[in-house]
């Protein structure tokens, strides 16, 4: 878990680790140069029970401070949880099982508000797509377990501030076998200080949120494509989807400080017209977006 600057919310994260039906773990809690009380409270957890272990680092992004814990971690799988957030009691012994069960190099559950009975057991590409359309699953790391050594091979990116887009579809298109049980074993705590915030706060998309945003796509593309080509062209519409919806939103939303990349966008969009109008893939309202802006 990595934290920083959450001293009013990360006990009650502790406390739902602590509480765990499963008790053969090691919990790893990265203090990211916490200036309030937060690396206080995590080593006054710490000397209570000796399966903490606190790493107090300099202030950095959130792949810096997961990256610190991994070279830390030990055990046979990795899971995360944020720091504003809370599990069952359920939440370790459910994924672990559904881990042995599958043979599974990543096991996923449900979310509150994101709840689906079904079990699915899936190979890389078919997760990867599952990923992708996010009807049952998202990119946050939380609500996911992970071979150690899975996660040994990929690196947090250290630069920037969305690292679950840049790395979870690599890590699942490494797997050799995904499965899912969408019970809902994980609440994520929505509030404006959510590294996801601006998704919903517009007052967050700022040119260089949406640049890196961008970027972080086109290399999605770029690695699916190259990877699994006979789906080039789903790959190339998630992709074109995300575009003509920023457009959309910053035309909606009025976000002058954006409208200069809403027109880029709009310009590479332009050079595809015939095929994402034709996309099989592409749904009414993105065409009609696409119509009207582009």
């Amino acid at each position: 878990m990595l934290t920083c600057n959450r001293e009013a919310l990360v006990a009650r994260a502790i406390e739902s680790v602590l509480g765990q039906t499963f008790t053969d773990f090691e919990f790893i809690i990265v203090d990211n140069g916490s200036t309030d009380q937060s690396g206080t409270i995590a080593d006054q957890y710490a000397a209570k029970d000796e399966r903490i272990r606190v790493i107090h680092k300099e202030c950095g992004n959130i792949g810096s401070g997961r990256n610190a814990g991994l070279d830390a971690a030990a055990g046979e799988y990795i899971a995360f949880i944020d720091d504003d957030d809370w599990c069952e009691p359920d939440f370790l012994e459910f994924l672990y099982n559904l881990a042995e069960e599958n043979s599974a190099d990543v096991t996923i559950c449900g979310a509150e508000g994101r709840v689906f009975e079904e079990k699915l057991t899936m190979s890389a590409e078919e997760s990867v797509i599952e990923l992708l359309w996010r009807r049952r699953y998202t990119m946050a790391f939380p609500t996911k377990l992970f071979k150690r050594e899975l996660m040994t091979e990929l690196r947090f990116p250290e630069q920037g501030a969305y690292d679950d887009i840049v790395i979870m579809y690599r890590l699942l298109a490494e797997a050799n076998r995904i499965a899912y049980h969408g019970l809902p074993k994980y609440t994520f705590y929505r509030h404006e200080g959510n590294n996801s915030a601006w998704t919903s706060n517009h007052s967050l998309l700022t040119p260089e949120a949406l640049d890196a945003y961008l970027e972080a796509y086109q290399d999605r593309t770029s690695y699916l494509c190259g990877r699994y080509p006979n789906n080039a062209l789903l790959w190339q519409y998630f992709q074109w989807s995300f575009q003509i919806s920023m457009v959309e939103k910053v035309a909606r939303l009025n976000l002058k400080d954006c409208a200069v990349i809403a027109e880029e966008l709009c310009l590479g969009l332009a050079k595809h017209r015939e095929e994402f109008l034709h996309c099989s893939y592409a749904k009414d309202f993105e065409k009609e977006w696409f119509l009207q802006f582009v």
